[in-house]
């Protein structure tokens, strides 16, 4: 048999194998989608309803340095130009933390010609300085990000703000439930239970413990409809990895109107896609909420394609 022929005879000697450094990925996959589904399903409202209010009970940024995960800029940074929402009010505990709301405030108000309210302090508390303002009337969007870690968000706050409007469409909930850590959360509380009991807002939250994730986010999108009248509750998994691995969260969409959850179906398949084109994505709404207008008292104009 005759000498095997060394391959690719041009290339030079290598003398330096020193291995590649890839920098590691230090935001959790989960955490940039939970903020793109948020913004991308109030992108998709604000081309309907030409107006809205936004409220993040927790909003300082979880990874600062990953701006994709940090759903408040996100929704400043991602509103379409001809509408937006017209109003930020943006809580947070931590008051180290609450200087990242701070500067996004400075550097986006003037831009995007909105109001921005900061707050410092207990968004269980500072919930009722929001309602108080008077800026959310009976037929203003309105949407609250209740983005908590684990035992935050009391349900009295959940209540709050479901009961606010008397009439018309409540304000919608985007309620967080952290699916993937709760049973260790759970196996912590051993003496001081009164934080779990105002996060279930009463003592049966032990029942939660034999369950399991999926059973636990369809229990409380049933207290959104049976307990508090919203006529939609849907608990939408976010994964460990985009759309594959273990369920980290729970996004429970709360909402009164009959499309916003055709509206968050889209979002939650286009969350980490590419933009679409703006007068597609106009003619595709219309279509899909013909209801709307009328409910809002609104008159929107004929669809008018490009020449």
């Amino acid at each position: 048999m005759g000498t095997q022929l060394p391959l690719w005879t041009d290339l030079p000697e290598i003398t330096d194998t020193k291995e590649i450094a890839f920098q590691p990925i230090r935001t959790p996959l989960w955490t940039s989608n939970k903020a793109q589904l948020i913004s991308k399903y109030l992108y998709y409202f604000v081309l309907i309803t030409k107006h809205g209010i936004y409220i993040d009970g927790f909003a300082a940024p979880q990874e600062p340095e990953q701006e994709n995960s940090w759903a408040a800029k996100l929704v400043l940074d991602t509103q379409p130009k001809k509408f937006h929402l017209r109003e930020y009010w943006l809580c947070e505990l931590d008051p180290v933390r609450a200087r990242f709301l701070e500067e996004l405030e400075e550097i986006t108000s003037d831009r995007h010609k909105t109001r921005i309210e900061i707050l410092v302090g207990d968004f269980n508390k500072e919930v009722h300085k929001i309602l108080k303002d008077g800026s959310i009337k009976e037929k203003t969007a309105a949407f609250c990000l209740l983005d908590q870690r684990t035992f935050e968000c009391e349900w009295a706050t959940v209540e709050t703000l479901a009961t606010h409007k008397r009439n018309g469409h409540k304000i919608e909930q985007f309620y967080f439930l952290a699916t993937g850590w709760l049973d260790r959360a759970f196996s912590g509380l051993t003496v001081n239970t009164h934080k779990a009991e105002k996060w279930w807002g009463g003592p049966g939250w032990g029942d939660l413990r034999s369950m399991d994730g999926n059973r636990r986010a369809r229990i409380f999108a049933d207290r959104f409809k049976k307990d508090l009248g919203y006529t939609y509750a849907t608990p939408w998994p976010i994964f460990e990895k985009g759309n594959t691995g273990r369920v980290m969260y729970h996004m429970i969409h709360a909402t009164d109107h009959p499309e916003a959850p055709k509206i968050m179906a889209r979002a939650y398949r286009k969350a980490t896609s590419a933009p679409e084109p703006i007068e597609q994505l106009e003619l595709e709404l219309r279509q899909l909420v013909k209801e709307l207008p009328s409910e809002l008292g609104v008159e929107l104009p004929a669809y008018q394609p490009k020449s």
